[in-house]
Protein backbone atom coordinates (compact mmCIF):
# COMPACT_ATOMS: atom_id res chain seq x y z
CA UNK A 1 0.00 0.00 0.00
CA UNK A 2 1.21 3.41 -0.82
CA UNK A 3 2.62 5.60 1.51
CA UNK A 4 -0.50 7.75 2.71
CA UNK A 5 1.32 10.45 4.47
CA UNK A 6 3.81 11.27 1.27
CA UNK A 7 0.81 11.30 -1.02
CA UNK A 8 -0.36 14.92 -1.97
CA UNK A 9 -3.53 16.13 -1.97
CA UNK A 10 -5.79 16.62 -5.67
CA UNK A 11 -6.58 20.23 -5.65
CA UNK A 12 -10.28 20.37 -6.38
CA UNK A 13 -13.00 22.62 -6.57
CA UNK A 14 -16.85 21.70 -5.43
CA UNK A 15 -19.90 23.41 -6.27
CA UNK A 16 -23.48 23.86 -4.21
CA UNK A 17 -26.12 25.04 -6.47
CA UNK A 18 -28.96 26.59 -4.95
CA UNK A 19 -32.26 26.67 -6.69
CA UNK A 20 -34.83 29.78 -5.91
CA UNK A 21 -36.58 27.58 -2.77
CA UNK A 22 -33.00 27.03 -1.02
CA UNK A 23 -32.75 23.65 -2.44
CA UNK A 24 -29.12 22.09 -3.34
CA UNK A 25 -28.79 20.21 -6.62
CA UNK A 26 -27.02 16.72 -6.52
CA UNK A 27 -26.80 14.20 -9.27
CA UNK A 28 -25.93 10.38 -9.30
CA UNK A 29 -22.37 9.33 -10.66
CA UNK A 30 -22.76 6.55 -12.94
CA UNK A 31 -20.89 3.87 -11.78
CA UNK A 32 -17.36 3.19 -12.79
CA UNK A 33 -13.97 0.90 -12.61
CA UNK A 34 -12.55 3.70 -10.70
CA UNK A 35 -13.01 2.77 -6.40
CA UNK A 36 -14.42 6.07 -5.94
CA UNK A 37 -17.05 5.47 -7.64
CA UNK A 38 -17.54 2.12 -6.30
CA UNK A 39 -21.25 1.64 -4.99
CA UNK A 40 -20.16 -0.88 -2.37
CA UNK A 41 -18.86 2.21 -0.68
CA UNK A 42 -21.91 3.58 -0.37
CA UNK A 43 -24.48 5.95 -1.99
CA UNK A 44 -23.04 7.22 -5.31
CA UNK A 45 -24.64 10.64 -5.11
CA UNK A 46 -22.69 14.17 -5.04
CA UNK A 47 -23.29 17.59 -5.84
CA UNK A 48 -20.57 18.66 -8.90
CA UNK A 49 -16.89 18.71 -8.61
CA UNK A 50 -13.49 18.61 -10.11
CA UNK A 51 -9.95 18.99 -10.36
CA UNK A 52 -7.93 22.60 -10.73
CA UNK A 53 -6.27 23.14 -14.38
CA UNK A 54 -3.17 24.48 -14.56
CA UNK A 55 -3.21 28.34 -14.14
CA UNK A 56 -7.20 28.21 -13.58
CA UNK A 57 -7.95 30.12 -10.36
CA UNK A 58 -10.52 28.05 -8.24
CA UNK A 59 -13.60 30.23 -8.58
CA UNK A 60 -12.82 29.74 -12.78
CA UNK A 61 -12.32 26.16 -11.96
CA UNK A 62 -15.88 26.07 -10.39
CA UNK A 63 -17.79 27.76 -13.61
CA UNK A 64 -16.31 25.07 -15.97
CA UNK A 65 -16.88 22.04 -14.07
CA UNK A 66 -20.30 22.74 -13.41
CA UNK A 67 -20.93 23.47 -16.83
CA UNK A 68 -18.78 20.44 -18.10
CA UNK A 69 -20.91 18.26 -15.64
CA UNK A 70 -24.63 19.75 -15.53
CA UNK A 71 -24.91 22.03 -18.85
CA UNK A 72 -25.60 25.15 -16.44
CA UNK A 73 -24.25 28.43 -16.99
CA UNK A 74 -26.77 30.73 -15.80
CA UNK A 75 -25.72 30.76 -11.90
CA UNK A 76 -24.83 34.28 -9.63
CA UNK A 77 -22.29 34.04 -7.47
CA UNK A 78 -23.62 33.50 -3.42
CA UNK A 79 -20.65 32.67 -1.27
CA UNK A 80 -17.31 30.94 -1.06
CA UNK A 81 -16.43 28.25 1.45
CA UNK A 82 -13.51 30.25 4.04
CA UNK A 83 -11.58 27.34 4.07
CA UNK A 84 -10.18 24.58 2.07
CA UNK A 85 -12.06 21.34 3.18
CA UNK A 86 -9.85 17.97 2.59
CA UNK A 87 -11.39 14.42 2.63
CA UNK A 88 -8.72 11.28 2.55
CA UNK A 89 -9.81 8.10 0.53
CA UNK A 90 -9.88 5.05 2.06
CA UNK A 91 -7.33 2.75 2.61
CA UNK A 92 -8.96 -0.08 0.10
CA UNK A 93 -8.65 2.82 -2.93
CA UNK A 94 -5.45 4.71 -2.11
CA UNK A 95 -2.94 3.86 -4.80
CA UNK A 96 -5.86 3.39 -7.20
CA UNK A 97 -8.55 6.12 -7.00
CA UNK A 98 -7.64 9.30 -8.35
CA UNK A 99 -4.90 7.94 -11.16
CA UNK A 100 -3.68 6.54 -7.79
CA UNK A 101 -1.57 9.50 -7.17
CA UNK A 102 -3.02 11.52 -4.50
CA UNK A 103 -4.72 10.91 -0.41
CA UNK A 104 -7.96 12.66 -1.21
CA UNK A 105 -8.87 15.90 -2.43
CA UNK A 106 -8.60 19.22 -1.05
CA UNK A 107 -11.65 21.61 -2.39
CA UNK A 108 -12.81 25.24 -2.73
CA UNK A 109 -16.42 25.04 -2.50
CA UNK A 110 -18.37 27.86 -4.11
CA UNK A 111 -22.60 28.49 -3.64
CA UNK A 112 -24.03 29.60 -6.63
CA UNK A 113 -27.97 30.73 -6.87
CA UNK A 114 -29.36 29.13 -9.99
CA UNK A 115 -30.99 31.61 -12.27
CA UNK A 116 -32.17 29.62 -15.21
CA UNK A 117 -34.75 27.22 -16.17
CA UNK A 118 -34.51 23.53 -15.20
CA UNK A 119 -34.61 22.70 -19.04
CA UNK A 120 -30.92 24.15 -19.10
CA UNK A 121 -29.77 21.23 -16.71
CA UNK A 122 -28.53 17.92 -18.65
CA UNK A 123 -25.93 15.46 -16.75
CA UNK A 124 -26.98 12.96 -19.43
CA UNK A 125 -25.28 15.02 -22.67
CA UNK A 126 -23.05 17.76 -21.24
CA UNK A 127 -22.95 20.98 -23.27
CA UNK A 128 -24.73 18.94 -25.86
CA UNK A 129 -22.79 15.64 -25.62
CA UNK A 130 -19.45 17.85 -25.44
CA UNK A 131 -18.30 16.36 -22.12
CA UNK A 132 -18.62 12.51 -20.86
CA UNK A 133 -21.53 12.53 -18.71
CA UNK A 134 -20.29 11.46 -15.19
CA UNK A 135 -24.25 11.75 -13.56
CA UNK A 136 -26.84 9.82 -14.64
CA UNK A 137 -30.03 11.32 -12.55
CA UNK A 138 -30.24 14.61 -10.92
CA UNK A 139 -32.52 16.04 -7.96
CA UNK A 140 -33.15 19.01 -5.67
CA UNK A 141 -32.39 18.42 -2.10
CA UNK A 142 -32.65 19.46 1.52
CA UNK A 143 -28.76 21.23 2.38
CA UNK A 144 -28.96 19.45 5.72
CA UNK A 145 -29.47 15.78 4.06
CA UNK A 146 -26.38 15.85 1.63
CA UNK A 147 -23.97 14.26 3.98
CA UNK A 148 -26.21 11.22 4.72
CA UNK A 149 -26.49 10.35 0.97
CA UNK A 150 -22.84 10.72 -0.10
CA UNK A 151 -20.10 7.90 0.25
CA UNK A 152 -19.00 7.21 4.08
CA UNK A 153 -15.38 8.80 3.27
CA UNK A 154 -16.78 12.34 1.72
CA UNK A 155 -19.59 12.96 4.68
CA UNK A 156 -17.24 14.90 6.97
CA UNK A 157 -16.64 17.43 3.84
CA UNK A 158 -19.81 17.25 3.49
CA UNK A 159 -20.68 18.27 6.57
CA UNK A 160 -18.73 21.67 6.54
CA UNK A 161 -19.94 22.59 3.24
CA UNK A 162 -23.34 22.32 4.80
CA UNK A 163 -22.00 24.36 8.01
CA UNK A 164 -20.12 26.92 5.30
CA UNK A 165 -23.89 27.14 3.40
CA UNK A 166 -26.00 26.92 6.24
CA UNK A 167 -27.47 30.48 5.86
CA UNK A 168 -28.11 30.44 2.00
CA UNK A 169 -31.95 28.81 2.60
CA UNK A 170 -32.73 30.91 4.92
CA UNK A 171 -31.72 34.06 2.42
CA UNK A 172 -33.06 32.22 -0.11
CA UNK A 173 -36.40 32.11 1.48
CA UNK A 174 -36.65 28.37 2.68
CA UNK A 175 -36.40 29.09 6.49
Amino acid sequence: MPDRETMPYRDCVGVTLFNARGEVFIARRIPEDDPEDSSEMGSPWQMPQGGMDKGETPLDTAYRELFEETSVRSVSLLAEAPDWIHYDLPDEALGIALHGKYRGQRQRWFAFRFDGDESEIDVLKPAGGKYKAEFDAWRWEQLAALPELVVPFKRAAYEQVVAAFAEIPVQLGQG
